[in-house]
């Protein structure tokens, strides 16, 4: 693919437009964007995303004017810069709104100096519905996405707020509008987050809707209000807690198990031989957020030494840096990481912890 932008070195100072004059140890380079390119989609609102980039890399000046966007700063930062502009551009010529958040996580890609290029990410299509596009919007998670389309059971392990069930749910719903599936199975333990509900008046389905309400939300994010009710009734959906599938053959089917640390060993092992032809099986679940009563083995955490190795089977590890909600959420979750990692692995296990003074 040819480059979106075209690069050079400043000419003589008396031809180098925007006052720009080159320092010891720096580095100009002007940008030219295509003319097929609004300058305003690529710099955003009052220059948001310009702002966004000089944030990511502070010892870099770039300024804009008509189509030519002029870099200046150390060499190494402004070749960064260059490189980033370029993804940026094929982001907007694929119709992805750019925003700061959309700058922060290229720079992330390109700074850890991953095989993958933002635009390669933030382009990457899964559905379609309601007036916007589901896609992944960091490296894991593409990682994540295409692990599922490439195996019958994936395992999506990591925080919260990392797109797990929702990643897994668009290909669910993107796999039934193709056909590839008769129907989509989504399951989830009725175990409680650390709470005494006490009875829950009214019908059994009255009373396991609360904990199905997370696979719910994200339908309807996902498939028009209206036609859910039809499809659940019809069987081409079931939202149904884990207990209901033991004895069950799933043919044909996309099957998620959520919040599947909450699972037993036992329950892990009865889920995955639920298994069909032509099904496939996505679990999900954040390892550190456990809510089993006390000596209960959770099923996450044993299967992968279980079934590693294992044709046709995937891990996917999600991280910190693949929350995609607001940025203190991957702050609160390195932060609950390096206090777990420093407590005493038998505290650890207890959920106790010691105070400044040494006492619990």
């Amino acid at each position: 693919m040819e480059p979106c932008l075209s690069m050079s070195s400043y000419p003589a100072a008396s031809d180098r437009p925007l006052g720009l004059r080159p320092t010891e140890h720096q580095a100009e380079h002007r940008v030219v964007v295509p003319t097929h390119v609004p300058m305003v989609a690529l710099l955003g609102s009052r220059d948001a995303v310009l702002r966004a980039v000089e944030d990511g890399f502070p010892g870099v000046d770039v300024h804009a004017r008509g189509n030519e966007i002029a870099v200046r700063g150390p060499a190494g930062d402004v070749a960064v810069v260059s490189q980033l502009l370029d993804e940026l551009v094929q982001v907007v010529e694929s119709g992805t709104a750019l925003t700061p958040e959309v700058v922060s996580r290229s720079v992330a890609m390109l700074t850890a100096a991953t095989a993958q290029r933002p635009a390669e990410v933030l382009t990457h299509h899964i559905l379609s519905s309601r007036g916007r596009t589901i896609r992944p919007k960091t490296v894991g998670q593409k990682h994540y996405v295409e692990a599922i389309d490439a195996n019958t059971i994936t395992f999506g392990i990591g925080p919260a707020g990392t797109g797990k069930t929702y990643l897994a749910m668009a290909k669910a719903v993107q796999a039934l509008q193709a056909k590839r599936v008769n129907r989509i199975v989504l399951t989830r333990p009725a175990v409680e987050a650390g709470e005494k509900l006490g009875f829950l008046p009214g019908s059994l389905s009255d009373k396991i809707d609360p904990y199905l309400r997370p696979l719910y939300d994200a339908l309807h994010d996902m498939l028009d209000p209206d036609a859910i009710p039809r499809l659940i009734e019809s069987g081409t959906i079931e939202v149904a807690p884990l207990a209901y599938m033991r004895g069950r053959t799933l043919n044909s089917s996309f099957i998620i198990l959520d919040e599947a640390q909450n699972t037993s060993a036992e329950q892990m092992k009865m889920f995955l031989t639920r298994l069909g032809f032509g099904s496939t099986m996505v679990i999900t679940g954040d390892a550190t957020q456990v809510d089993l009563p006390g000596g209960t083995a959770s099923g996450l955490q044993v299967v992968e030494d279980i079934l590693t190795g294992v044709d046709d089977v995937e891990f996917c590890r999600l991280t910190s840096t693949d929350v995609v909600r607001h940025r203190l959420v991957s702050d609160i979750v390195d932060a609950y990481a390096r206090w777990d990692s420093a407590q005493p692995a038998d505290d650890r296990r207890r959920g106790t912890r010691h105070d400044r003074g040494g006492h619990r």
